[in-house]
Protein backbone atom coordinates (compact mmCIF):
# COMPACT_ATOMS: atom_id res chain seq x y z
CA UNK A 1 0.00 0.00 0.00
CA UNK A 2 1.20 3.49 -0.74
CA UNK A 3 2.40 5.54 2.21
CA UNK A 4 2.01 9.23 2.98
CA UNK A 5 4.98 11.29 4.10
CA UNK A 6 4.03 10.74 7.73
CA UNK A 7 3.83 6.98 7.27
CA UNK A 8 0.04 6.78 7.06
CA UNK A 9 -1.36 4.59 4.24
CA UNK A 10 -3.02 6.39 1.38
CA UNK A 11 -5.44 5.33 -1.35
CA UNK A 12 -9.09 4.35 -1.60
CA UNK A 13 -8.82 1.49 0.90
CA UNK A 14 -7.20 3.66 3.55
CA UNK A 15 -9.81 6.38 3.12
CA UNK A 16 -12.61 3.82 3.41
CA UNK A 17 -11.12 2.50 6.64
CA UNK A 18 -10.74 5.98 8.10
CA UNK A 19 -14.32 6.96 7.23
CA UNK A 20 -15.65 3.65 8.54
CA UNK A 21 -13.98 4.42 11.87
CA UNK A 22 -15.48 7.91 11.88
CA UNK A 23 -18.95 6.43 11.28
CA UNK A 24 -18.28 3.81 13.99
CA UNK A 25 -19.17 0.99 11.57
CA UNK A 26 -17.71 -2.46 11.94
CA UNK A 27 -16.31 -4.08 8.81
CA UNK A 28 -19.34 -6.36 8.66
CA UNK A 29 -21.79 -3.47 9.09
CA UNK A 30 -20.27 -1.42 6.29
CA UNK A 31 -20.19 -4.46 4.02
CA UNK A 32 -23.89 -5.06 4.68
CA UNK A 33 -24.77 -1.41 4.07
CA UNK A 34 -22.83 -1.38 0.79
CA UNK A 35 -24.10 -4.83 -0.32
CA UNK A 36 -20.57 -6.16 -0.78
CA UNK A 37 -18.81 -9.09 0.86
CA UNK A 38 -16.94 -8.57 4.13
CA UNK A 39 -13.87 -10.38 2.80
CA UNK A 40 -13.71 -8.20 -0.31
CA UNK A 41 -14.07 -5.02 1.74
CA UNK A 42 -11.34 -6.20 4.08
CA UNK A 43 -9.01 -6.83 1.14
CA UNK A 44 -9.81 -3.38 -0.27
CA UNK A 45 -9.04 -1.67 3.04
CA UNK A 46 -5.69 -3.48 3.28
CA UNK A 47 -4.82 -2.46 -0.28
CA UNK A 48 -4.76 -6.07 -1.45
CA UNK A 49 -7.68 -5.74 -3.81
CA UNK A 50 -8.73 -3.13 -6.34
CA UNK A 51 -12.43 -2.26 -6.20
CA UNK A 52 -14.39 -1.39 -9.31
CA UNK A 53 -15.86 2.08 -9.70
CA UNK A 54 -19.29 0.61 -8.99
CA UNK A 55 -18.14 -0.98 -5.73
CA UNK A 56 -16.52 2.31 -4.71
CA UNK A 57 -19.81 4.08 -5.47
CA UNK A 58 -21.74 1.59 -3.33
CA UNK A 59 -19.34 2.03 -0.40
CA UNK A 60 -19.47 5.81 -0.80
CA UNK A 61 -23.25 5.64 -0.59
CA UNK A 62 -23.05 3.56 2.59
CA UNK A 63 -20.57 6.03 4.10
CA UNK A 64 -22.71 9.02 2.99
CA UNK A 65 -19.90 10.69 1.04
CA UNK A 66 -19.14 11.41 -2.59
CA UNK A 67 -16.93 9.07 -4.58
CA UNK A 68 -14.56 12.02 -5.01
CA UNK A 69 -13.86 11.86 -1.26
CA UNK A 70 -12.73 8.23 -1.51
CA UNK A 71 -10.59 8.92 -4.54
CA UNK A 72 -9.09 12.08 -3.10
CA UNK A 73 -10.31 13.94 -6.19
CA UNK A 74 -9.91 16.33 -7.74
CA UNK A 75 -6.24 15.61 -8.30
CA UNK A 76 -5.33 19.17 -7.48
CA UNK A 77 -1.56 18.79 -7.47
CA UNK A 78 -1.60 16.91 -10.75
CA UNK A 79 -3.94 19.46 -12.28
CA UNK A 80 -1.67 22.27 -11.15
CA UNK A 81 1.35 20.51 -12.56
CA UNK A 82 -0.40 20.26 -15.91
CA UNK A 83 -1.62 23.88 -15.55
CA UNK A 84 -5.22 22.77 -15.95
CA UNK A 85 -6.61 24.07 -12.66
CA UNK A 86 -6.40 27.64 -14.01
CA UNK A 87 -9.01 26.71 -16.64
CA UNK A 88 -11.71 25.83 -14.13
CA UNK A 89 -12.45 29.29 -12.70
CA UNK A 90 -13.20 30.96 -16.10
CA UNK A 91 -15.52 28.08 -16.90
CA UNK A 92 -17.42 28.59 -13.66
CA UNK A 93 -17.67 32.33 -14.26
CA UNK A 94 -19.09 31.75 -17.75
CA UNK A 95 -21.75 29.42 -16.35
CA UNK A 96 -22.59 31.90 -13.59
CA UNK A 97 -23.04 34.65 -16.22
CA UNK A 98 -25.51 32.49 -18.17
CA UNK A 99 -28.36 34.65 -19.49
CA UNK A 100 -26.97 37.94 -18.18
CA UNK A 101 -26.89 40.68 -20.86
CA UNK A 102 -23.34 41.54 -21.96
CA UNK A 103 -21.63 44.91 -21.62
CA UNK A 104 -22.75 47.58 -24.07
CA UNK A 105 -19.42 47.48 -25.93
CA UNK A 106 -19.38 43.66 -26.27
CA UNK A 107 -18.92 42.53 -29.89
CA UNK A 108 -21.96 40.87 -31.46
CA UNK A 109 -21.97 37.07 -31.65
CA UNK A 110 -21.04 35.31 -34.86
CA UNK A 111 -23.76 34.16 -37.27
CA UNK A 112 -25.48 30.88 -36.45
CA UNK A 113 -23.58 28.83 -39.09
CA UNK A 114 -20.28 29.89 -37.54
CA UNK A 115 -21.51 29.04 -34.07
CA UNK A 116 -22.57 25.64 -35.38
CA UNK A 117 -19.02 25.08 -36.58
CA UNK A 118 -17.67 26.12 -33.18
CA UNK A 119 -19.90 23.54 -31.51
CA UNK A 120 -18.68 20.87 -33.93
CA UNK A 121 -15.18 21.64 -32.66
CA UNK A 122 -16.43 21.22 -29.09
CA UNK A 123 -17.87 17.83 -30.02
CA UNK A 124 -14.63 16.75 -31.70
CA UNK A 125 -12.60 17.67 -28.61
CA UNK A 126 -15.00 15.70 -26.43
CA UNK A 127 -14.63 12.71 -28.75
CA UNK A 128 -10.85 12.64 -28.40
CA UNK A 129 -10.92 13.59 -24.70
CA UNK A 130 -8.89 16.78 -25.16
CA UNK A 131 -10.35 18.37 -22.07
CA UNK A 132 -7.63 20.98 -21.66
CA UNK A 133 -8.24 22.41 -25.12
CA UNK A 134 -11.98 22.12 -24.56
CA UNK A 135 -11.82 24.05 -21.30
CA UNK A 136 -9.66 26.75 -22.88
CA UNK A 137 -12.19 27.72 -25.54
CA UNK A 138 -15.47 27.09 -23.76
CA UNK A 139 -15.79 30.19 -21.52
CA UNK A 140 -15.74 32.62 -24.45
CA UNK A 141 -18.04 30.40 -26.50
CA UNK A 142 -20.52 30.05 -23.65
CA UNK A 143 -20.64 33.84 -23.29
CA UNK A 144 -21.06 34.33 -27.03
CA UNK A 145 -23.88 31.82 -27.31
CA UNK A 146 -25.58 33.28 -24.23
CA UNK A 147 -25.54 36.67 -25.99
CA UNK A 148 -26.93 35.04 -29.14
CA UNK A 149 -29.89 33.58 -27.25
CA UNK A 150 -30.92 37.12 -26.29
CA UNK A 151 -30.84 38.15 -29.94
CA UNK A 152 -32.87 35.13 -31.09
CA UNK A 153 -35.70 35.31 -28.56
CA UNK A 154 -38.57 35.13 -31.06
CA UNK A 155 -40.07 31.62 -31.18
CA UNK A 156 -39.00 29.78 -34.31
CA UNK A 157 -36.28 27.66 -35.86
CA UNK A 158 -33.40 30.03 -35.09
CA UNK A 159 -34.39 30.24 -31.43
CA UNK A 160 -34.48 26.47 -31.16
CA UNK A 161 -31.16 26.15 -32.98
CA UNK A 162 -29.29 28.57 -30.72
CA UNK A 163 -30.61 26.79 -27.65
CA UNK A 164 -29.58 23.45 -29.18
CA UNK A 165 -26.06 24.83 -29.56
CA UNK A 166 -26.20 26.17 -26.03
CA UNK A 167 -27.15 22.71 -24.81
CA UNK A 168 -24.06 21.24 -26.48
CA UNK A 169 -21.81 23.96 -25.03
CA UNK A 170 -23.11 23.24 -21.53
CA UNK A 171 -22.54 19.53 -22.11
CA UNK A 172 -18.94 20.33 -23.05
CA UNK A 173 -18.54 22.18 -19.75
CA UNK A 174 -19.98 19.18 -17.92
CA UNK A 175 -17.45 16.88 -19.60
CA UNK A 176 -14.53 19.00 -18.43
CA UNK A 177 -15.80 19.39 -14.87
CA UNK A 178 -16.72 15.72 -14.50
CA UNK A 179 -13.45 14.35 -15.84
CA UNK A 180 -11.39 16.63 -13.60
CA UNK A 181 -13.49 15.83 -10.54
CA UNK A 182 -15.22 19.21 -10.01
CA UNK A 183 -18.65 17.80 -9.24
CA UNK A 184 -20.29 21.05 -8.12
CA UNK A 185 -19.30 22.63 -11.44
CA UNK A 186 -20.54 19.53 -13.25
CA UNK A 187 -23.95 19.90 -11.59
CA UNK A 188 -24.11 23.59 -12.50
CA UNK A 189 -23.28 22.67 -16.10
CA UNK A 190 -26.15 20.19 -16.19
CA UNK A 191 -28.57 22.72 -14.69
CA UNK A 192 -27.65 25.07 -17.54
CA UNK A 193 -27.94 22.23 -20.02
CA UNK A 194 -31.44 21.39 -18.78
CA UNK A 195 -32.70 24.95 -19.24
CA UNK A 196 -31.31 25.14 -22.78
CA UNK A 197 -32.49 21.66 -23.79
CA UNK A 198 -36.07 22.53 -22.82
CA UNK A 199 -35.99 25.31 -25.43
CA UNK A 200 -34.11 23.39 -28.13
CA UNK A 201 -37.15 21.69 -29.63
CA UNK A 202 -35.25 18.39 -29.43
CA UNK A 203 -36.58 15.80 -26.96
CA UNK A 204 -33.36 13.79 -27.37
CA UNK A 205 -31.40 16.63 -25.82
CA UNK A 206 -33.75 16.60 -22.84
CA UNK A 207 -33.16 12.85 -22.50
CA UNK A 208 -29.41 13.39 -22.81
CA UNK A 209 -29.47 15.74 -19.83
CA UNK A 210 -31.38 13.14 -17.82
CA UNK A 211 -28.73 10.58 -18.68
CA UNK A 212 -25.83 12.81 -17.67
CA UNK A 213 -27.55 13.71 -14.41
CA UNK A 214 -28.02 10.00 -13.73
CA UNK A 215 -24.30 9.61 -14.40
CA UNK A 216 -23.59 12.01 -11.56
CA UNK A 217 -25.76 9.86 -9.33
CA UNK A 218 -23.10 7.14 -9.35
CA UNK A 219 -20.76 9.61 -7.69
CA UNK A 220 -22.71 9.92 -4.47
CA UNK A 221 -25.50 8.52 -2.33
CA UNK A 222 -28.27 9.16 -4.88
CA UNK A 223 -28.27 6.13 -7.17
CA UNK A 224 -31.99 5.56 -6.71
CA UNK A 225 -32.52 9.09 -7.98
CA UNK A 226 -30.32 8.21 -10.95
CA UNK A 227 -32.59 5.29 -11.78
CA UNK A 228 -35.63 7.55 -11.58
CA UNK A 229 -33.96 9.87 -14.08
CA UNK A 230 -33.23 6.96 -16.41
CA UNK A 231 -36.83 5.76 -16.23
CA UNK A 232 -38.15 9.29 -16.73
CA UNK A 233 -35.91 9.68 -19.78
CA UNK A 234 -37.19 6.44 -21.27
CA UNK A 235 -40.82 7.41 -20.62
CA UNK A 236 -40.47 10.88 -22.08
CA UNK A 237 -38.47 9.89 -25.16
CA UNK A 238 -40.83 7.66 -27.06
CA UNK A 239 -39.35 5.23 -29.57
CA UNK A 240 -40.14 6.84 -32.92
CA UNK A 241 -38.21 4.22 -34.86
CA UNK A 242 -35.34 6.50 -35.87
CA UNK A 243 -31.75 5.45 -35.24
CA UNK A 244 -31.07 8.73 -33.42
CA UNK A 245 -33.85 8.25 -30.89
CA UNK A 246 -33.13 4.55 -30.43
CA UNK A 247 -29.44 5.29 -29.81
CA UNK A 248 -30.31 7.78 -27.08
CA UNK A 249 -32.74 5.32 -25.53
CA UNK A 250 -30.01 2.70 -25.72
CA UNK A 251 -27.67 5.00 -23.83
CA UNK A 252 -30.29 5.44 -21.11
CA UNK A 253 -30.68 1.67 -20.85
CA UNK A 254 -26.93 1.22 -20.42
CA UNK A 255 -26.93 3.78 -17.65
CA UNK A 256 -29.68 1.72 -16.03
CA UNK A 257 -27.50 -1.39 -16.40
CA UNK A 258 -24.76 0.32 -14.42
CA UNK A 259 -26.99 1.72 -11.69
CA UNK A 260 -28.93 -1.49 -11.13
CA UNK A 261 -25.60 -3.32 -10.98
CA UNK A 262 -24.29 -0.97 -8.30
CA UNK A 263 -27.48 -1.46 -6.30
CA UNK A 264 -27.08 -5.23 -6.51
CA UNK A 265 -30.19 -5.84 -8.64
CA UNK A 266 -28.74 -8.32 -11.13
CA UNK A 267 -32.11 -9.23 -12.67
CA UNK A 268 -33.03 -5.68 -13.64
CA UNK A 269 -29.47 -4.96 -14.76
CA UNK A 270 -29.52 -7.97 -17.07
CA UNK A 271 -32.97 -7.06 -18.37
CA UNK A 272 -31.79 -3.58 -19.32
CA UNK A 273 -28.65 -5.05 -20.88
CA UNK A 274 -30.68 -7.46 -23.02
CA UNK A 275 -32.95 -4.65 -24.23
CA UNK A 276 -29.92 -2.53 -25.07
CA UNK A 277 -28.36 -5.45 -26.94
CA UNK A 278 -31.51 -5.81 -29.02
CA UNK A 279 -31.42 -2.15 -30.05
CA UNK A 280 -27.69 -2.29 -30.77
CA UNK A 281 -28.08 -5.33 -33.00
CA UNK A 282 -30.83 -3.54 -34.93
CA UNK A 283 -29.08 -0.20 -35.56
CA UNK A 284 -25.39 -1.19 -35.44
CA UNK A 285 -22.55 1.11 -34.45
CA UNK A 286 -23.75 4.71 -34.12
CA UNK A 287 -22.47 7.99 -32.76
CA UNK A 288 -25.66 10.04 -32.58
CA UNK A 289 -25.36 12.81 -30.00
CA UNK A 290 -21.88 11.39 -29.29
CA UNK A 291 -23.41 8.52 -27.31
CA UNK A 292 -21.34 5.95 -29.25
CA UNK A 293 -24.13 3.42 -28.89
CA UNK A 294 -23.88 0.04 -30.59
CA UNK A 295 -22.77 -3.56 -30.11
CA UNK A 296 -19.26 -2.56 -29.01
CA UNK A 297 -20.39 -0.17 -26.29
CA UNK A 298 -22.96 -2.69 -25.07
CA UNK A 299 -20.15 -5.26 -24.85
CA UNK A 300 -18.10 -2.77 -22.84
CA UNK A 301 -20.92 -2.43 -20.33
CA UNK A 302 -21.09 -6.22 -20.08
CA UNK A 303 -17.38 -6.20 -19.21
CA UNK A 304 -17.99 -3.62 -16.49
CA UNK A 305 -20.99 -5.58 -15.18
CA UNK A 306 -18.83 -8.72 -14.81
CA UNK A 307 -16.21 -6.70 -12.93
CA UNK A 308 -18.91 -5.32 -10.63
CA UNK A 309 -19.79 -8.91 -9.74
CA UNK A 310 -16.11 -9.48 -8.96
CA UNK A 311 -15.95 -11.91 -11.89
CA UNK A 312 -12.71 -10.59 -13.31
CA UNK A 313 -11.97 -13.73 -15.29
CA UNK A 314 -15.31 -13.32 -17.04
CA UNK A 315 -14.60 -9.61 -17.56
CA UNK A 316 -11.28 -10.48 -19.20
CA UNK A 317 -12.88 -13.15 -21.38
CA UNK A 318 -15.43 -10.64 -22.60
CA UNK A 319 -12.77 -7.97 -23.10
CA UNK A 320 -10.65 -10.28 -25.23
CA UNK A 321 -13.66 -10.99 -27.43
CA UNK A 322 -14.13 -7.29 -28.24
CA UNK A 323 -12.66 -5.93 -31.45
CA UNK A 324 -12.85 -2.16 -31.56
CA UNK A 325 -14.28 -1.07 -34.93
CA UNK A 326 -12.36 1.27 -37.19
CA UNK A 327 -13.12 4.89 -36.36
CA UNK A 328 -14.42 4.01 -32.90
CA UNK A 329 -14.64 6.85 -30.40
CA UNK A 330 -11.22 7.44 -28.81
CA UNK A 331 -12.86 8.21 -25.47
CA UNK A 332 -14.70 4.89 -25.41
CA UNK A 333 -11.64 3.06 -26.75
CA UNK A 334 -9.59 4.52 -23.92
CA UNK A 335 -12.12 3.29 -21.36
CA UNK A 336 -12.01 -0.17 -22.98
CA UNK A 337 -8.25 -0.44 -22.52
CA UNK A 338 -8.47 0.88 -18.95
CA UNK A 339 -11.16 -1.66 -18.04
CA UNK A 340 -9.26 -4.43 -19.77
CA UNK A 341 -6.11 -3.51 -17.86
CA UNK A 342 -8.01 -3.75 -14.59
CA UNK A 343 -9.28 -7.24 -15.45
CA UNK A 344 -5.79 -8.34 -16.51
CA UNK A 345 -4.20 -6.97 -13.34
CA UNK A 346 -6.73 -8.79 -11.15
CA UNK A 347 -6.28 -12.10 -12.97
CA UNK A 348 -2.48 -12.16 -12.61
CA UNK A 349 -1.59 -10.92 -16.10
CA UNK A 350 0.58 -7.95 -15.08
CA UNK A 351 2.48 -7.60 -18.37
CA UNK A 352 -0.75 -7.60 -20.36
CA UNK A 353 -2.26 -5.07 -17.95
CA UNK A 354 0.62 -2.65 -18.41
CA UNK A 355 0.41 -3.08 -22.17
CA UNK A 356 -3.29 -2.22 -22.06
CA UNK A 357 -2.60 0.83 -19.92
CA UNK A 358 -0.01 1.98 -22.44
CA UNK A 359 -2.57 1.58 -25.23
CA UNK A 360 -5.08 3.62 -23.23
CA UNK A 361 -2.49 6.38 -22.86
CA UNK A 362 -1.81 6.31 -26.60
CA UNK A 363 -5.51 6.64 -27.43
CA UNK A 364 -6.58 9.25 -24.86
CA UNK A 365 -3.65 10.44 -22.74
CA UNK A 366 -5.51 13.10 -20.75
CA UNK A 367 -8.48 10.88 -19.97
CA UNK A 368 -6.21 8.02 -18.97
CA UNK A 369 -4.01 10.21 -16.78
CA UNK A 370 -6.97 11.43 -14.71
CA UNK A 371 -9.05 8.24 -14.69
CA UNK A 372 -9.29 6.81 -11.15
CA UNK A 373 -9.24 3.23 -12.43
CA UNK A 374 -5.89 3.89 -14.08
CA UNK A 375 -4.40 4.84 -10.73
CA UNK A 376 -5.94 1.93 -8.89
CA UNK A 377 -4.69 -0.53 -11.53
CA UNK A 378 -1.19 0.92 -11.46
CA UNK A 379 -1.28 0.56 -7.67
CA UNK A 380 -2.27 -3.09 -8.03
CA UNK A 381 0.63 -3.72 -10.41
CA UNK A 382 3.11 -1.99 -8.11
CA UNK A 383 2.00 -4.08 -5.14
CA UNK A 384 2.23 -7.28 -7.17
CA UNK A 385 5.91 -6.79 -8.00
CA UNK A 386 8.64 -6.42 -5.36
CA UNK A 387 10.85 -4.79 -8.00
CA UNK A 388 8.68 -3.01 -10.60
CA UNK A 389 10.05 -2.66 -14.10
CA UNK A 390 11.37 0.64 -15.31
CA UNK A 391 8.38 0.94 -17.66
CA UNK A 392 5.93 0.46 -14.80
CA UNK A 393 7.76 2.97 -12.61
CA UNK A 394 7.72 5.53 -15.40
CA UNK A 395 4.01 4.93 -16.01
CA UNK A 396 3.30 5.31 -12.30
CA UNK A 397 5.12 8.65 -12.24
CA UNK A 398 3.24 9.80 -15.34
CA UNK A 399 -0.15 8.90 -13.86
CA UNK A 400 0.61 10.52 -10.51
CA UNK A 401 0.56 7.33 -8.43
Amino acid sequence: MAQANDGRPTGVGARIRELRALRDYSLRELAQRAHVSKSMLSDVERGERQPSEQVIAAVAKALRVNVSVLHGQPYIEQLRKDQLDRLITPLGVALDDWGIPPEDDAPPPRPLPELQQAIRTVQELRTVSEYGKLATGLPALLAEISYATLLHSTPGRDRELIHWLQTEAALGAFSVAYKFGYMDLARLSLARMASAAALSGDPRQVAAERMKRAQLSTDGPAMEQGLRLVKQGLRDLEDDGTAETRAVRGGLLLKGVQLYGVLGNADESNAYLQEAEGIANDIGETNHYLFVFGPTNVAQHAIAAAADRDEHGEALRRARAVHLPEGYSPARAGVYWIDRARAEALTAHPDDALESLVKAREVTPQQTRYHPTTRETVGTLLRARPRPSQELREYALWSGV
